[in-house]
């Protein structure tokens, strides 16, 4: 538990996600919602199904993810009664090895493209706006990240890509789901703190850097978050 100054501090920034999460989110059926099931998703799916309990939530099904995070996500789609759509690559993960090998270990940009980057954008461009956990905190890659801001998708396509934690910090995420009780991916329990697919991601290489377990250290991102058009 924090002190009453976190709980008051936090308190005011759930009610400014709220908020930002209102102003979009009317049941039209033109939002959609990133979710990986780690903590900061699981918070905005949490404030976003109280607003509409129908929103698509997105998973990126690589066919590579811990099975620990498999079971989390079929347990907490059905507690939670979620709109779950997983998107998955053109190809199985035996088709891709088959044909390329193990791509992820070779060339894992090619790998994240394949089954992370085109699923996504293909799916994304069905909507008006896009949320996203993502944190300024997270990593250098990210220091500059808006909470709101136009995406250019393949193609030419924008969508008003949203950010509501942008300015969260860890320990605001964790207060925040301790708070509305939300149980969380068993995977942090055993020191993980970036969890993507289970051949690319390891325990932090450097305690400093939550996401220095991913890809060997070798890169930071997947592809999904480019930077943005500056909006008008």
């Amino acid at each position: 538990m924090g002190t009453p100054e976190i709980a008051a501090e936090v308190d005011a920034k759930l009610a400014e996600v709220r908020a930002a999460l209102a102003g979009e989110i009317r049941g039209r059926g033109d939002v959609c919602l990133t979710c990986s099931f780690q903590a900061e998703d699981m918070l905005l799916t949490k404030l976003a199904i109280a607003l509409d309990p129908e929103i698509p939530v997105l998973f990126l099904d690589t066919g590579y993810h811990f099975a620990e995070t498999y079971a989390y996500r079929d347990r907490m789609a059905g507690e939670w009664e979620l709109n779950l759509i997983n998107l998955l690559p053109e190809k199985t993960v035996a088709e891709q090895e088959a044909e390329h090998g193990l791509l992820y270990q070779i060339a894992p940009d090619r790998c994240c493209g394949l089954r992370k980057v085109e699923p996504l954008f293909k799916a994304v461009a069905g909507y008006r706006v896009w949320i996203t956990g993502l944190r300024r905190e997270q990593a250098r890659s990210r220091a500059a990240l808006q909470e709101r801001a136009l995406f250019a998708l393949p193609g030419g396509r924008q969508v008003l890509k949203l950010a509501p934690l942008a300015a969260w910090t860890t320990r605001d995420v964790w207060y925040a789901c301790e708070q509305l009780e939300i149980p969380l991916l068993p995977l942090y329990e055993r020191g993980y703190s970036s969890i993507g697919c289970e051949p690319c991601t390891s325990l932090p290489l450097d305690p400093n850097d939550p996401r220095s377990g991913r890809w060997g250290g070798r890169k930071v991102e997947c592809g999904i978050h480019i930077q943005p058009v500056p909006s008008s």
